[in-house]
């Protein structure tokens, strides 16, 4: 009889048991495990991260620990009352009794949810999914190395005010995290494997040597932006299981933590990142020794300074070091590197901090443009707005004007927000274009007006009716604005990659440089022929006028106006290439060409009597309305 009651008092208690497990799963909304045993058909309870939604019928493994013995599942979605059959779309949670916060949700969702995100409740994620490689499958890796690729740009943003030590930290997450990722990524062979996977922010190479591999049949490992040279083969041979694996990968948006700043120097330099951030790593093995130096050839991605000092640099925990790295090659493309170890890799460059003069010239050169913005402006409210004598053709002044003040203006703007513009590359590459083609149809206008200059200067008034057929406005503009446009277009067809340096501006690679120098060098030389012949024409016009004093006084504006127009030409324009050698020619260069505008107003406005009496008109105007007022 005790033992009935026994029996039926453990049955109720099994029962209730059951009933609670039942109200549980399906009121809660924490962590829970799907074990994949053929005879689960609900999810039991558990300290790893396997969320069941409040569902007892679809549980998500994030991160999984053997139950039992050789109990363990791999991470995922799961299919609980299906025998845990496996679905490999990865989704990291933090779950409690109220609600879960997960890993996509904060980086994708436009929600509240996002704007309360901070990198350390990323980072928490990255860390997570670092701890749990050791269960997942190749699939389910690659899978969520794609999802701590796409957790770097939204940390990358969160931490601009962060301290060193969090940097540091969360850097050093993100590196553990990708080499953990990318070690369940090597599938055995007998012969090699190179598995290549281009993410949005991230480059992986896994390179795998087996037994019966080939050494002139193994490919070569590299990136859109660096390149690996390693002897895996020997290495494989001197391993017991005469296989070995590396892996190689290159980082875009990590040098925002890892920063150039963290390499210690004695002198107080600027440090600069040149190079995308890899790393490299033996995998599966246990022979990491290298039997001679690995060589890295890595790609500037930013503008090289010839006067700088370029140093290969590893990450050693919290800093960047050079202890056994060194530079075997340079030039302005690209670096080589030689490395007696693996770790992860840059390269660094030094630049002397700005001196006081030179601070004092970036001041000088904000106020000159200002004044010829200022001046260019009023230039063209002049042509616009006064009446001018029907043989007077503005057309190229008017289209200078219109060129240089949009080129100087957008060329000040992106002085100003260059930190800023420099993030977007895409738009900086469209800034540097820009004005590619603005100065070009500047200096195009300059030819023109050199023409023109010289036409009247001959008094070709024979011609004057030929002047209207071939040299009309239509006719100008189409020059003055093609030629620049098939200039820039034709750069852009053969180096797409050209626009979009360091300063947002031509970059030096493979001479590219010369698609605005080239054009510049030969209006410039065309432009300083036709003012000398300008010259040499009007002295021995002068020589024939009566010496009267108003013919004097007048052909002392004419000998101004055309000494100006060695500025209007833009013939100072060639001291741009002296500039470097002296600090006077520089300021020189500065003030000649930002004031372009300012000589436009003097030559065309201010010395112009009919224009200075349009002038008197409207002042007398705006003087009578006051005082009526």
């Amino acid at each position: 009889m005790q033992s009935k009651k026994n029996i039926i008092l453990h049955l109720a208690v099994l029962q209730l048991m059951i009933i609670i497990s039942n109200v549980a799963i399906t009121k809660s909304q924490g962590h829970w495990y799907c074990p994949p045993s053929a005879n689960t058909s609900n999810c039991i309870n558990s300290n790893s991260y396997v969320d069941c939604h409040g569902q007892n019928v679809s549980c998500k493994a994030y991160s999984c620990t053997p139950q039992s013995p050789g109990c363990s599942c791999m991470i995922g979605s799961y299919n609980c009352s299906s025998n845990c059959s496996y679905e490999a779309s990865p989704k990291v949670c933090s779950c409690n009794a109220d609600n879960c916060h997960c890993l996509n949700d904060m980086i994708n969702s436009p929600n509240s949810l996002q704007k309360q995100t901070t990198a350390e409740n990323i980072m928490n994620f990255v860390d997570q999914i670092a701890n749990m490689t050791g269960l997942m499958s190749a699939e389910a890796a690659e899978n969520y190395l794609k999802t701590v690729d796409d957790t770097q740009e939204k940390v990358s943003d969160l931490v601009r005010d962060e301290d060193k030590s969090k940097l540091v930290s969360y850097g050093n997450s993100y590196l553990n995290a990708f080499e953990s990722l990318v070690s369940a990524l090597v599938k055995p062979t007998e012969t090699h494997n190179l598995l290549n996977i281009s993410l949005d922010n991230t480059e992986v190479r896994v390179l795998a040597v087996g037994p019966n591999a080939s050494e002139k049949n193994i490919p070569s490992v590299s990136t859109e932006k660096a390149i690996m040279d390693i002897n895996i083969f020997e290495i494989a041979k001197s391993s017991p299981s005469g296989s070995a694996a590396v892996a190689f990968m290159s980082y875009k948006m990590i040098e925002n933590l890892l920063k150039p700043d963290f390499f210690n120097t004695s002198n107080d330099t600027i440090k600069t990142m040149m190079s995308t951030v890899i790393s490299a790593t033996l995998l599966q093995t246990n022979n990491t020794k290298l039997t001679k130096p690995v060589i890295f050839t890595f790609r500037h991605i930013r503008e090289f300074d010839p006067s700088g000092s370029l140093s290969c640099v590893y990450w050693n925990i919290s800093e960047w070091i050079v202890d056994g790295c060194s530079v075997l090659e340079t030039n302005s493309s690209y670096t080589v590197c030689s490395c007696v170890h693996l770790s992860t890799f840059a390269i660094i460059m030094q630049t002397s901090r700005p001196t006081e003069s030179n601070l004092l010239l970036e001041l000088l050169n904000s106020v000159c443009v200002i004044v010829g913005l200022v001046f260019f402006s009023l230039a063209l409210l002049t042509f616009a707005l006064c009446q001018w004598s029907p043989g007077v053709n503005n057309v190229a002044r008017i289209n200078i004007c219109i060129s240089l003040l949009q080129a100087h203006l957008l060329f000040l703007l992106r002085g100003k927000f260059l930190s800023l513009i420099r993030r977007q590359q895409v738009l900086c590459a469209v800034i540097a274009g820009l004005l590619h083609f603005l100065f070009l149809s500047a200096f195009v206008w300059m030819f023109i007006e050199g023409v023109l200059l010289f036409i009247c200067v001959k008094n070709l008034s024979q011609i004057s009716s030929k002047k209207r057929e071939v040299l009309n406005s239509g006719f100008l503009c189409v020059i003055g604005y093609v030629v620049a446009l098939v200039v820039v277009c034709v750069s852009v067809g053969l180096v797409p990659e050209g626009y979009g340096s360091e300063h947002c501006w031509i970059k030096h690679d493979k001479g590219f440089i010369w698609s605005f120098l080239g054009p510049v060098c030969v209006i410039l030389a065309l432009n300083m022929i036709l003012f000398i012949k300008i010259v040499i024409t009007l002295n021995s016009t002068l020589k024939t006028l009566n010496a009267e004093v108003s013919q004097m006084k007048q052909s002392k504006v004419m000998v101004f106006k055309t000494l100006a127009q060695f500025v209007v030409l833009g013939c100072p324009w060639i001291l741009g290439f002296f500039s470097n050698v002296s600090m006077v020619l520089e300021i020189l260069f500065l003030i000649l060409n930002s004031q372009q505008g300012t000589f436009i107003f003097l030559i065309y406005c201010v010395l112009n009597n009919e224009v200075r009496q349009q002038y008197r008109k409207f002042f007398r105007c705006l003087c009578c309305g006051r005082k009526k007022l």
